[in-house]
């Protein structure tokens, strides 16, 4: 029989340009559930490029209802072993972030019902062997993503590396499958070697290809205001629930408002964080995340306020040390924080706020360890013989270096424990190979720029029109990379049926 293979497409155009070229690869049926505005829609409506056997609009079965049955979630809960309450508290739109709209319990309660429904529904129907979506950023994707780990589906989630520009494809993002293979080796790389080695990736500059326009040149915001307002019904203001309260003159006055938060903002941080940092002084550095991101929200779900995080590390360190907490520069994409934010944080005696264009590195090099939610600097830190604190379950949380946080009554003590700690190179080395064999390299960043500049104002609009003659150009103009990605798909597909033969 035909292995069947569900995917998850959305704004993310990555998903869709896989299917593309790897139907072309395997015998496979394809089927799949997406998530995207009305304008969009259409194209998926009328696209003839995938031959997907089924699709499903996500909106279409998601929009509340009165009454929720809280028999059935609580039943789901158990059967899949989700907790659905961390989900919605920590989802980006049904809390704390949403600027256009007030979402009730009974409203939140009845979106999770209808997506329980329909996401068991959908792989009732399937039964698929494969489940192809990028790493989940918002409650309902991580919501699919689990359910289908919940049913035994090997899910191929695409993540990038920890290491240079390299990509990954597993089960658990940013968990290699078989990181248990690690092999010992009888020949270790030096430290020396092992920085010469982590500084050649260069990994500051995919933050800079980040900030480059964040928010789209002034032509993609030209181009993207006129499309919307002149040449946009907003119909998605009523079919999806993500659209509340996004009507025409509030998203208008919302970006304006953005755009004068981030000038006044950028004016105050520049003026008042720390550019001349003291090296001298012993220090434990933490950087701060991009907030509204799957760092701070899904992987890391309670530990998600960092001013009281940052006060219980502030209150867990040595006497003769100080906390260094530096922002994070793609907070621009953000807008920054609020001021209060850094004036808070500054008013604790032992911490310092450090300038989002100071040198990471340079205070990964030179602090007495590392404490982060869910960061790679973990990882960085031990390739300067730095010991670190996470958050997260990640996968280099198996270094020697790196210590998970399991309860926050437990700081104090790791924190004394992790700064007489040695890192050993032989460890690292292994790790870093490992890596190096089960990555692929992919510049997602680079293609997601190109993505959006083709077909999203720069990033400035999400609901538009796309048509095959636009993405039949766009396929052949990124059909080398698109290869290299769909050869890394099928071999994990391999993988997973030498488990299964084994």
């Amino acid at each position: 029989m035909k292995d069947k293979i569900i995917v998850w497409l959305d704004s993310n155009l990555m998903q869709f340009c896989l299917c593309y070229y790897l139907q072309k690869e395997i015998d496979a049926d394809f089927f799949a559930i997406i998530d995207t505005t009305n304008k969009t829609r259409s194209f998926y409506e009328n696209q003839n490029l995938v031959k997907f056997k089924k699709v499903w609009y996500y909106h279409d079965y998601t929009l509340p209802i009165k009454n929720p049955d809280l028999q059935y979630l609580s039943s789901f809960e158990k059967n899949h072993s989700i907790e659905l309450w961390k989900l919605a508290v920590n989802d980006r739109i049904f809390h704390n972030f949403n600027d256009f709209y007030n979402f009730s319990k009974n409203e939140i309660l009845s979106i999770l019902e209808n997506e329980c429904k329909f996401f068991e529904s959908v792989l009732n129907e399937v039964k698929p062997n494969y489940a192809i979506m990028h790493e989940p950023y918002q409650h309902h994707d991580e919501l699919f993503f689990e359910i289908c780990k919940s049913q035994k589906i090997n899910v191929m989630a695409f993540f990038f590396s920890t290491l240079g520009y390299r990509c990954e494809i597993a089960q658990n993002v940013h968990y290699a499958d078989n990181i248990s293979n690690i092999e010992h080796k009888t020949v270790h790389r030096s430290f020396p070697e092992l920085v010469k080695y982590y500084e050649s990736l260069n990994l500051s500059k995919r933050i800079k290809k980040q900030n480059i326009d964040p928010f789209g040149n002034k032509s993609n915001i030209l181009s993207a205001a006129i499309d919307y307002l002149f040449k946009t019904k907003n119909e998605n203001i009523k079919t999806h629930y993500s659209y509340f309260g996004h009507s025409k003159i509030r998203a208008l006055l919302n970006a304006i408002s953005g755009s004068l938060k981030t000038k006044s903002r950028w004016n105050y941080l520049d003026k008042h964080l720390v550019k001349n940092i003291d090296l001298t002084k012993k220090f434990i550095y933490y950087p701060l995340h991009i907030e509204q991101e799957r760092s701070t929200l899904i992987a890391t779900p309670f530990y998600t306020n960092d001013i009281e995080f940052i006060k219980n590390i502030a209150k867990s360190i040595p006497i003769d040390h100080v906390l260094y907490v530096k922002e994070h520069p793609s907070q621009l994409t953000r807008h920054w924080r609020d001021k209060n934010f850094y004036r808070e944080l500054s008013s604790i005696p032992n911490v310092t706020i450090i300038h989002p264009y100071s040198s990471s590195m340079d205070l990964v090099k030179n602090c007495s360890m590392v404490i982060t939610r869910s960061g790679t600097v973990a990882l960085e830190a031990a390739f300067y013989q730095k010991s670190a604190i996470t958050c997260a379950d990640f996968d280099y949380t198996l270094l020697p270096s790196v210590e998970r946080l399991e309860r926050i009554e437990d700081l104090p003590k790791l924190i004394i424990h992790s700064l007489k700690k040695e890192v050993d190179s032989k460890t690292l080395d292994e790790y870093v190979s490992f890596k190096e064999e089960n990555t692929f390299e992919f510049d997602g960043t680079d293609f997601d720029i190109k993505s959006v500049k083709k077909f999203f104002h720069g990033g400035r609009l999400a609901d538009v029109n796309i048509t095959n003659e636009k993405m039949i150009e766009f396929l052949d103009e990124n059909e080398d990379v698109l290869k290299e990605f769909v050869k890394a798909y099928v071999q994990k597909i391999k993988f997973f049926e030498g488990k299964v033969k084994d």
